[in-house]
């Protein structure tokens, strides 16, 4: 199966664009066409039992991404990922080393374990007790509530609302052995990521993210670190324009030759 995607642009550089675990491929729509617009191939998509893309059979994610990758005739690619976007992308770095060229990790995620502190692990009990009760509507609410930070507009709010009703929606009705499988990425594996990376975190964001983004930055060779002082968890729907900037910036600093992407 096909990951449902869109693109965008004619550019040499492929850009591919990972959404959040709470979000689909709708949360790029303030990057998306502007940077097809910079000269950049641009790719998003919906990864599986999330947006238009079913749950429909077991699966590893960063194996969806190489086969949308061959689907779509790229060689080499960078990976922007956002939050669970940002664990696949390294996941695919890991897995498929040669057909990734760059790594922008927004709030990443950790393809490592990690242990949660308490507002995750208390978030994570109310999750999982509103759905057992069957208030899916509470559920995404609080989704929301968390992961939108405060300079999340109403717009946003409501998108991310959509998004993880969305998700909820797929995830919550396909049986429990089409779930991803354990990728099996440790630490050394980053250790071995050797392309550039940026690895960015917000301020108001739950404490783990900024946790998992020093063992991240410190893990990989090649990587430049950034703390945005206004963002919560989704900076591309928070502060669009500056997150444009953020990404325009550091994918004009990667050279041609290692960028290339078709």
């Amino acid at each position: 199966m096909t990951l449902s995607h869109d693109t965008a642009g004619t550019g040499t550089q492929t850009v591919v664009l990972l959404h959040s675990g709470v979000c689909d491929r709708r949360m790029w729509e303030g990057q998306f066409h502007a940077l097809a617009a910079a000269g950049h191939h641009v790719v998003r998509c919906d990864l599986r039992g999330f947006g238009e893309t079913p749950l429909d059979a077991p699966h590893v994610h960063a194996d969806d991404v190489r086969d949308l990758l061959d689907h779509l005739g790229v060689e080499r690619s960078v990976l922007v990922g956002s939050s669970f976007g940002g664990e696949v992308a390294l996941e695919v770095a890991v897995r498929h080393p040669e057909r990734v060229a760059a790594l922008a990790l927004l709030c990443a995620a950790a393809p490592v374990e990690h242990d949660a502190g308490p507002e995750l692990r208390a978030f994570f009990g109310q999750e999982d007790a509103l759905l057992e009760a069957g208030d899916v509507d509470a559920a995404t609410a609080l989704n929301v509530d968390l992961w939108c930070g405060p300079d999340a507009g109403p717009e946003a709010r409501a998108l991310v609302h959509a998004m993880q009703r969305r998700a909820f929606e797929l995830q919550l009705a396909a049986p429990d052995e089409h779930g991803a499988q354990p990728s099996g990425v440790t630490q050394g594996d980053l250790e071995g990521i050797t392309v550039p990376a940026l690895v960015v975190t917000g301020a108001h964001d739950v404490p783990d993210f900024r946790v998992i983004a020093e063992k991240t930055a410190a893990l990989l060779p090649d990587a430049r670190r950034v703390e945005l002082d206004w963002a919560g968890h989704l900076p591309s729907l928070e502060r669009p324009e500056e997150t444009l900037a953020l990404l325009t910036d550091f994918l004009s600093g990667l050279s041609a030759p290692a960028a290339a992407g078709r």
